[in-house]
């Protein structure tokens, strides 16, 4: 009867457990996680902060009893793995006790990124990532004790976080190093019009400045001090900048390690046994090839199932995937798919009576990339149109039933076209 242990219990951790036990229904299947909440998606814990979501719903898969019981697991929660033998394949708790295993998979997340500065007051200062962290934002929320917020990071999060201090009445300033929101997944037009909403919704935007202290406010509990010698007095300065894959233990182990776990398409990692899938590994970006972190929900939960599934014995390869994000925040959708850093032809259109805004690019007849603004419905379709170029594998373009879709959401013959190409040269 083979051993398997998951180290790590999040999107990934669940769905490799699912695999191993749908490919394998006797073997043994641990579970470690330092926390003791189930798995949770980390972009929903916002929405528990602002009060729109009620606590059980950032648990799509239940409770840690019912998911024990529906895949006959043992799950060790509020449990630290210390170290890992890869050569063994044995995992040092931190009690003390080592446990041998057939297969191992490594699925240990993210952590929130917190640049090295002076801070002279954490206590007034949050990141935004984990459930702990979205309770602290809640409770002082709930508290109503601060008029004036900044927040560093014009990210997805970044941005759901500045929502949910301006819909409880809280001045807010976004801050960011880059020259506009959504550095990674926006266009500058896109953006240029996303900011001029915000700042009609009473958002503060300050670009091209980076955080450089947290000093101790005069009126305020705290001031954020800015790289471009601003300082901006606030009650809770709420760090967003970003996430750096959770690779210490791999890269203690001599597993290969790059800005995440390497693996290859089967989740294996460089020592043999040890798979690693989710967040604290890197992927593969379609479009250019290039190993890198794709910190997506449907990433991590393809991960883990293929790991899963490779570990039990079975077969399954996962190639990559483009870079994605689909978040609404201030009455706002914004979706965007592909690699915003490649350069082309631009292509734009827009729909006032629809509320409608595509800005996207070409290169080399190919779209590679999208941005929308007003309409999430169209977004399955486009997603294909650029993963099916990248493919070459939708020669004859959109189908007449696509076509059709896009048509009635607003979209131009025209453009329809240009989307796939035709008219365009690059």
């Amino acid at each position: 009867m083979a051993a398997y242990a998951i180290v790590g219990f999040g999107c990934a951790g669940y769905h490799a457990a699912q695999a191993i036990r749908e490919t394998d229904s006797t073997g043994t299947i641990d579970i470690y996680s330092e926390h003791p909440d189930p798995p949770y998606n980390p972009m929903l814990t916002t929405y528990y902060a602002s009060n729109r979501l009620r606590y059980e719903g950032m648990f799509p898969f239940g409770t840690l009893e019912e998911i024990e019981d529906n895949y006959k697991l043992h799950i060790y929660p509020s449990v630290k793995v210390t170290g890992l033998d890869a050569e063994n394949r044995t995992l040092k708790l931190e009690n003390g006790e080592s446990r041998a295993y057939d297969k191992i998979l490594l699925a240990t997340g993210a952590y929130s990124f917190v640049p090295p500065i002076p801070n002279e007051c954490p206590e007034a200062s949050i990141s935004m990532r984990t459930l702990d962290d979205a309770r602290r934002l809640r409770s002082i929320l709930e508290e109503g004790t601060i008029s004036k917020a900044v927040v560093i990071g014009a990210s997805m999060a970044g941005i759901k976080v500045v929502e949910a201090l301006s819909n409880n009445g809280v001045k807010t300033t976004l801050v960011d190093m880059a020259p506009h929101i959504f550095p990674l997944a926006a266009y500058p037009q896109t953006a240029a019009r996303i900011e001029s909403e915000l700042a009609a919704q009473g958002i503060r935007m300050k670009f091209r400045a980076g955080l450089t202290a947290v000093r101790k406010g005069t009126q305020t509990r705290a001031a954020a001090e800015c790289s471009d010698g601003s300082v901006l007095p606030a009650d809770l300065v709420a760090l967003c900048i970003g996430t750096r894959a959770n690779t210490a233990l791999a890269s203690a182990a001599g597993i290969q390690v790059g800005r995440g776990i390497t693996v290859d398409p089967s989740m294996r990692t460089s020592a043999e046994g040890i798979f690693a899938a989710g967040d604290c590994c890197e992927g593969c970006n379609l479009q250019d090839g290039q190993h890198q972190i794709i910190g997506l929900w449907a990433n991590a939960a393809y991960q883990g199932y293929t790991a899963g599934l490779n570990m039990a014995g079975g077969t399954g390869s996962f190639p990559g995937n483009i870079l994605h994000n689909i978040t609404h925040f201030m009455g706002m959708d914004f979706i965007g798919f592909g690699d915003n850093r490649i350069d082309g032809t631009r292509i734009q259109f827009e729909n006032k009576e629809k509320g409608l805004w595509i800005e996207g690019v070409r290169s080399e007849r190919r779209l590679a990339g999208i941005n929308i603004l007003g309409n999430c419905r169209i977004s399955g379709i486009l997603k294909n149109l650029i993963l099916g170029m990248i493919q070459e594998e939708n020669g004859d373009g959109l189908s007449d039933f696509q076509k059709g879709i896009l048509k009635q959401e607003g979209l131009s013959h025209e453009f329809i076209r240009s989307l796939e190409g035709v008219g365009i040269h690059d």
